[in-house]
């Protein structure tokens, strides 16, 4: 267990900005952390990293207790904040000699470090280069080589797509799904869809609180909702289709064109069911299509009864 938060709280004054917040993360996951403007998704990943202390809980990173020991524990995290601490100034490679020494990496081991790290990130072809001379985009890539400069096991990164142009997207986003190989990653976006195409694990917070946290298979099943689109050449019969098996309603949704809304069971799907009433009865089958949410109605819904 790289990352292991236990009932996590933290108050400003009167207001518990997160609450009884659990969170653990083992090496070759990615786990993308969601929650709207407020959520304490902010606040959460402070404490993780250490620049935020707790009111309440307990921090352990690869083991070691943050709170007892901060600075070895630290050792074991590379952090990208939303604005990547660059100086515009250096070059690129002056600039990861720099936060390598701060690593406390000397003469060979800062010089392997540093080319390695740029040979993950795609930054060969600009080591000489000045930061603030580079695109968006490659910025990006220098915030992430100086998180996993030093190999840790735990690397944070909040918000490494937010600005960036679609082909810069995709590729800040193949070399996440490189980092979650070798590391546990906690990625927090708003994004919603990157966390369907980057992560290997859900967690949505709302209001301090976990509303949802499940392998990305579990929010998968969710998105698949327990309805039916049916559509046929001549009118169905309500009450043969209610009386099979796992049909609870149905719903008419344009009637001159026959087209209606089954809903069923979520465990259970009765379209073949289905299909062979509407042949034997000879209503003509056109269309019987699976409902399914996108992402961000899953947010929503289930920010909404969070919050209910």
């Amino acid at each position: 267990m790289l990352i292991d938060a236990r009932n996590l709280y933290r108050f400003y004054g009167d207001t518990c900005a997160v609450a009884d917040l659990s969170l653990s993360l083992e090496k070759g996951e990615i786990l993308g952390f969601l929650g709207p403007n407020g959520a304490g998704k902010s606040t959460t990943m402070q404490m993780v990293c250490g620049n935020l202390a707790p009111s309440a809980g307990e921090i352990r990173i690869n083991g070691i207790d943050l709170l007892d020991r901060p600075k070895e524990a630290k050792r074991h995290l590379g952090y990208l904040p939303e604005v990547p601490p660059l100086y515009r100034e250096l070059t690129v490679d002056e600039y990861l000699d720099y936060c390598g020494r701060l690593h406390g990496l000397t003469g060979a081991r800062l010089r392997h470090a540093r080319d390695e790290a740029k040979a993950r990130c795609g930054l060969e072809q600009v080591g000489r280069r000045l930061i603030g001379n580079l695109s968006k985009g490659f910025q990006q890539r220098v915030g992430i080589a100086q998180a996993i400069l030093h190999t840790p096991p735990v690397v944070v990164l909040d918000e490494p797509t937010v600005g960036l142009d679609p082909i810069q997207i995709r590729e800040i986003r193949g070399l996440i799904r490189d980092l979650g190989r070798e590391h546990a990653v906690l990625l927090s976006t708003h994004i919603l869809p990157e966390v369907q195409t980057v992560c290997s694990r859900v967690m949505i917070i709302h209001r301090g609180r976990v509303a949802l946290n499940a392998p990305i298979a579990e929010l998968e099943r969710h998105m698949r909702a327990s309805s039916l689109i049916l559509a046929t050449r001549r009118p169905v019969d309500a009450g043969q289709l209610k009386a099979l098996s796992g049909v609870h309603d149905l719903e008419v949704l344009d009637e001159p064109n026959h087209r209606y809304q089954v809903y069923h069971d979520r465990d259970g799907n009765p379209a073949e069911a289905i299909a062979r009433l509407v042949v034997e009865k000879g209503w003509g089958l056109l269309e019987l299509t699976p409902v399914r949410h996108s992402i961000e109605e899953i947010f929503v819904d289930i920010t909404r009864q969070e919050a209910a």
